[in-house]
Formats: C-alpha cells, sequence, structure tokens
C-alpha cells in the first residue's frame, strides 16, 4: 500500500516500508538531499492509532541518539489519522533537532520500524556492554516471538538482501516470515538486554488477525527443516500437553525419529507410554515415556524456562549437555 505523496511507480510498494528506487551505485550519501548522510530511519506505519501516536512519536523524540535521523511515518487507509500526523510533525520540528519529514525512508543506512500502538522502554544510547550475540540455537520459540519486531534495528543493506514483507494480507505473520528468511540467509541477531520497548496488548491490535495455530505451523516447519530434518533420533523432553502437541504436529518421518518422552511427573512416567491415537498406523505408534535420567540426547525441550522453580535448568545442568548440539529449547 503506497503512502500519499508517492507518485505511482517511484517505490517499490512493501507493507511495512515503501522504499524509493534509487541509482544502482549511488550511495546513502549521493541520495540524501543536500549530500546530508542519514544514519537511521524509523518508519512508524499507522493505521487509526490516535490513542497512542502522541506517546509514540514522542518516545522518538526523546531518544539521546546523537547522530542523523528521519523518521517517516506511514498511513495504512486511516480514516483521518494523516492530517494530525502532518500536524504534530509540524509542532515538533520547531523544537526537535532531529530531521523529521512525512517521506519515504529511503536514507538511512540503519532501518527501525517502530508500530504506532508501542514506544520506547528506554531513551539512552545502548552501551556495548548490554549487546550479547542472540545464538541461532535460541531462535525455536514455539508461541512468543524470539524477537519481537518493534525492538528490530536491521541494517538497510542487509533488509534489500533479505527482501520484502510478505503482503498475503491479514492474518500473515509478516515479521515472522521475514526473521526465517534473514535466518536462512545466514543472517545473525545481536539482543540487547534492556527494556527497550513498551508494547500495548489491545483488542484492535494486528496480532489478533494471525491464527495461533498458523504460528505453531511456521515455527514446528522451521525447527524440523533446521534441526530435526538433520538428527537420526531424538528425544522429546515432556510427555505432558506441549510435547504430545509437538509429536503430533511432526512430519511422519520425524515422528518416526522419536525414541521416547522423558519427563519427571510420576504419574506420566508409571504410564508407560504414549499412544497416538489419531494415527493412520495399525498398530498405532507407542512412545516411551521415560524418567530424565534413563532418557538419552538428543533433547527438544519443550518446558518453559524459569516456570520450575529451577528444576528444568538443574537437569539439564546435571547431564552435562551442550545447547545447540545435544539439546534444543522449543518453548
Amino acid at each position: 500500500m503506497k503512502s500519499e505523496g508517492v507518485s505511482e511507480g517511484s517505490c517499490t510498494a512493501v507493507k511495512r516500508v515503501c522504499l524509493r528506487r534509487s541509482s544502482e551505485n549511488s550511495t546513502v550519501e549521493d541520495r540524501a538531499a543536500g549530500g546530508t548522510s542519514v544514519q537511521v530511519s524509523v518508519i512508524v506505519p499507522v493505521y487509526n492509532g490516535s490513542d497512542w501516536l502522541d506517546q509514540c512519536l514522542q518516545a522518538v523524540v526523546d531518544q539521546d541518539y546523537q547522530g542523523s535521523m528521519e523518521l517517516s511515518v506511514y498511513d495504512d487507509s486511516s480514516t483521518w489519522v494523516l492530517l494530525r500526523i502532518r500536524l504534530y510533525l509540524r509542532a515538533v520540528d520547531s523544537t526537535c533537532a532531529f530531521r523529521m519529514r512525512l517521506l519515504v525512508a529511503r536514507y538511512g543506512v540503519i532501518l527501525k520500524v517502530l508500530q504506532s500502538d508501542t514506544r520506547g522502554g528506554s531513551t539512552h544510547s545502548v552501551q556495548s556492554n548490554s549487546i550479547h550475540r542472540l545464538y541461532l540455537f535460541q531462535v525455536f520459540t514455539s508461541h512468543g516471538p524470539t524477537v519481537v519486531m518493534p525492538t528490530w534495528f536491521c541494517s538497510r543493506d542487509w533488509f534489500l538482501k533479505v527482501g520484502p514483507f510478505d503482503e498475503g494480507g491479514k492474518g500473515v505473520p509478516e515479521d515472522l516470515l521475514w526473521f526465517y528468511r534473514s535466518l536462512r540467509l545466514g543472517g545473525s541477531v545481536l539482543r540487547v538486554d534492556e527494556c527497550l520497548l513498551i508494547y500495548r496488548y489491545h483488542q484492535h491490535a494486528a496480532t489478533h488477525s494471525v491464527l495461533e495455530e498458523t504460528i505453531w505451523t511456521l515455527r514446528v516447519n522451521f525447527l524440523q527443516e533446521r534441526v530435526l530434518d538433520q538428527w537420526d533420533s531424538f528425544t522429546i523432553w515432556n510427555a505432558g500437553k506441549q510435547g504430545r502437541k509437538l509429536y503430533r504436529s511432526l512430519s511422519l518421518t520425524n515422528q518416526k525419529k522419536v525414541k521416547a518422552f522423558c519427563d519427571v511427573d510420576e504419574k506420566k512416567i508409571k504410564k508407560g507410554f504414549y499412544t497416538y491415537e489419531d494415527s493412520k498406523e495399525r498398530p498405532k505408534p507407542k512412545i516411551p515415556v521415560l524418567r530424565v535420567k534413563d532418557a538419552s540426547p538428543p533433547f527438544i525441550v519443550c518446558v518453559k524456562l524459569d516456570m520450575t522453580a529451577g528444576v528444568l535448568e538443574e537437569s539439564l545442568a546435571s547431564l552435562k549437555l551442550k545447547e545447540g548440539e545435544d539439546f534444543y529449547h522449543f518453548n
């Protein structure tokens, strides 16, 4: 969807960001007006965000970042919001040292997508000692996102390499699909261990249009592609609801690789096995349920961290397992 003021054919229409075409050999400095280089482009897509827009934009203004920055706000077919955005930016421009303009984000070396119903939780520049590499074996979360998109900072060159967001429309988790494409191309993730964002959960949020089962299926498929397809066999750590759901969601090939479930719940262990009742196979598959100490790696751990009073963490440590080789978290 094009932003108002961008002529047809002058941009590549993308849901989250619209990039004007520029000369293949031009640099950021060449493209910037007046030869001024812009380090960071903050991109804010807006759809009827009246309740939160002021706080969102003010959070950008309040940052202590001293480099050059542009703020690009996009109306996503709102009924009234563009006029208000223009008035707001006009008011802010007289007091703000930043280069605020309602136009296509085409200059920044670094791109930052900020949703209009969120706002920054930190106003100061991040120190290098709070930045840590997020290892690629830590990206297999089953429900919540690995890295919430409004906290992303991404180089412009990498965004162009990975390509635009999926334009499938309502119900498509385009941020998750883009994240997976980035990882497949060798992208890495750096995590800042600070509160960077205040995320609002409200009834009109776009996240409600994405079904939980859609997210689950995408995450299971990515886990299979990147991990399970390379293993000959494995154990699912959790004989409860989450572990059984993972088993049922696997391809038939990977189901056959599951040698056991393991658990600490004596009731599940005493039962001795899990029967996959919905299987079309005869006889129906029966998967052993073992105590953790009797199970063998590699494991897919389907237990939430920080939810077992340290029991899970202690068990993993006692077995001297190496994450990314002997086990992966899927929780």
